[in-house]
C-alpha cells in the first residue's frame, strides 16, 4: 500500500497524527534523569533516514518531529526538514533541540530549510549534579531564536530536575521573549509520574500562568497528580509512532522493550491493531506527546485490559 492507495478515510481512521524520528542518538549532555542518550553513536545516515521519512508518508502521517540524543548533533538536519518539508509535503514539520548549538548562523538555515515549530526543554534556573539544561545556559541562545527565528518556539518549564521554584523564572522568560510556554513534569524511565508534594505544588502554581488553551488535554496532568492516575486509551503505535535510531517503531522512547517492530515491514494492519491494543502504562503516563495524538480517539474503543 502507498499514499497513492491510502484512502483519506484509513488516514482519518488510524494513520498517525504525530511521529518522532531518532536522527541520532548521541547527546552533548548527560542530564542524570534521561535514558534516550548515549556519548558514542554515529548520526543515522542521511538517506536512511529519508527513507523512513517515505515510509512515514506513506503510512499517511500528518507530522514529524526530528528529536535525538541532541538532534542538531546530526550534520544534514537542515536538509531532512527541507526534504520532509517541501519533498514530502508533510503538514507539519518539527524539531527537538536541547539548545545548546543555537546560534545565527544554524537558526538561518533552519528557516531556510523551512522548519515550522521548535521544542526546548528547560529544566530550571541554575546547574546541578542532574542537569545544567537550564537558564542561565540558555539564555543567550534563547535570544537568538528571539531575534533570527522565523518558526514557532516552544519553551517548557520542567518540574523534577531542579527546585521546583525554578520553573516559575523559566515560564517567565519564556513568555517575556515571546514564545509559548509550557510545563512538563519529570517522570521515571518508563514514563510514570515521580514527584514529591513540593514539586507538585508548584506545578499547581506554575499552571495558572499558562493560558487554559495552551497546555495539551486540558488537565490530565492534574489528574495524575491530584488521583495518581489519569485513565485515556493509548494509540502508541498507531496515531503516534516513535521510530528509535535503528528504524524501530515502538509504543514510546520509555516503553522500548513492550513492542518492536521495523518501520519499513510497518503496514496499516499494524496501525489498525496498535490502535486498539490496551497498554498497561497508559493510566499513569505522563508523556504529553502520546496523550495528545490519542485524545482525538477517546470515544472509540479498545480492547480490554
Amino acid at each position: 500500500m502507498t499514499s497513492q492507495t491510502l484512502s483519506l478515510v484509513q488516514r482519518l481512521q488510524y494513520s498517525p497524527f504525530f511521529t518522532q524520528l531518532v536522527v541520532i542518538r548521541k547527546c552533548n549532555l548527560a542530564c542524570t534523569y534521561c535514558n534516550e542518550f548515549d556519548k558514542t553513536s554515529d548520526p543515522v545516515p542521511l538517506e536512511i533516514l529519508k527513507e523512513r521519512l517515505r515510509k512515514l508518508k506513506e503510512l499517511g502521517a500528518f507530522s514529524v518531529c526530528f528529536t535525538g540524543g541532541e538532534t542538531m548533533l546530526h550534520p544534514d538536519l537542515p536538509e531532512l526538514i527541507r526534504y520532509a518539508r517541501h519533498e514530502l509535503r508533510f503538514f507539519k514539520t518539527v524539531m527537538i533541540t536541547n539548545g545548546f548549538y543555537l546560534t545565527p548562523d544554524s537558526i538561518a538555515k533552519l528557516n531556510a530549510a523551512g522548519l515550522q515549530a521548535m521544542q526546548i526543554s528547560i529544566d530550571g534556573v541554575k546547574p546541578n549534579d542532574v542537569t545544567i539544561k537550564v537558564l542561565d545556559s540558555l539564555r543567550k541562545r534563547l535570544q537568538h531564536l528571539k531575534d533570527h527565528a522565523e518558526f514557532d518556539v516552544v519553551v517548557s518549564g520542567v518540574v523534577g530536575a531542579c527546585p521546583p521554584e525554578e520553573a516559575f523564572e523559566v515560564i517567565s522568560h519564556a513568555k517575556a521573549l515571546g514564545f509559548r510556554p509550557r510545563v512538563l513534569l519529570v517522570h521515571d524511565h518508563s514514563g510514570q509520574i515521580k514527584l514529591n508534594e513540593e514539586e507538585l505544588q508548584v506545578f499547581r502554581r506554575i499552571k495558572q500562568m499558562i493560558p487554559r488553551h495552551l497546555y495539551e488535554l486540558s488537565d490530565y496532568r492534574m489528574k495524575l497528580i491530584e488521583n495518581g492516575q489519569a485513565p485515556f486509551k493509548c494509540r502508541a503505535g498507531s496515531r503516534y509512532l516513535y521510530i528509535d535510531e535503528d528504524g524501530i517503531v515502538t509504543w514510546c522512547s520509555q516503553t522500548r522493550d513492550a513492542f518492536r517492530k521495523p518501520l519499513l515491514d510497518y503496514t496499516f494492519a499494524d496501525l489498525k491493531e496498535q490502535f486498539y491494543t490496551y497498554k498497561s502504562c497508559q493510566d499513569r503516563c505522563t508523556l504529553g506527546c502520546v496523550r495528545s495524538s490519542s485524545a482525538y480517539d477517546e470515544w472509540r474503543g479498545q480492547a480490554a485490559n
